[in-house]
């Protein structure tokens, strides 16, 4: 019964004699094998040197074009502060910027339409995360830990017949 190994010793023996010939400098080099990182993905711009991206949220869909500048976010050709009335609103719109702090660093122009507010913001943030990540390839990561890249797929479920809403019934009489 001495062939059972049980000591980290005994895994030497089994290596055979390549492991105990290979000298000491060498055995540095192959503890530590080359890490492969995950390669960027290309910078992806138009002629005009703008990053396009498209969001979509419940029944909104936003055309989003990226660029450098002063931070103005322009929404169907409007300022945010007057197409996106309530702060709350904005704030959804400038989660991306604050989460990859870069505020004030990108200027950012928005065509949406369908749903309603609040599907439009949330339209606006897939589209301007999609498209600074195009812009800087490097803050994917980022970006996509923080859950932004991800299209929120729930939409309101359909009135079924017989039904007063999707769900709910009518009042139940027993007599």
């Amino acid at each position: 019964m001495s062939d059972v190994k049980t000591d980290l010793a005994d895994l030497k023996d089994i290596a055979g004699d390549n492991a105990a010939e290979a000298p000491a400098g060498d055995a540095a080099a192959e503890a530590a094998p080359p890490v492969e990182t995950m390669p960027l993905r290309e910078q992806e711009l138009d002629q005009y040197g703008r990053a396009y991206a498209t969001g979509r949220r419940k029944d909104a869909v936003a055309r989003v074009w990226l660029k450098p500048g002063k931070g103005k976010i322009t929404v169907n050709g409007r300022d945010q502060e007057t197409y996106f009335a309530r702060p709350t609103l904005r704030l959804v719109l400038n989660q991306v910027f604050a989460i990859t702090e870069r505020e004030g660093q990108y200027d950012v122009d928005v065509t949406v339409k369908g749903g309603g507010l609040s599907g439009q913001a949330g339209a606006v943030k897939h589209g301007i995360s999609q498209a600074l990540t195009k812009y800087e390839p490097a803050l994917r990561s980022t970006v996509k830990a923080a859950g932004f890249l991800t299209r929120d797929s729930r939409k309101v479920e359909r009135k079924k017949y017989g039904k007063a809403k999707a769900r709910k019934s009518f009042q139940f009489s027993k007599r």
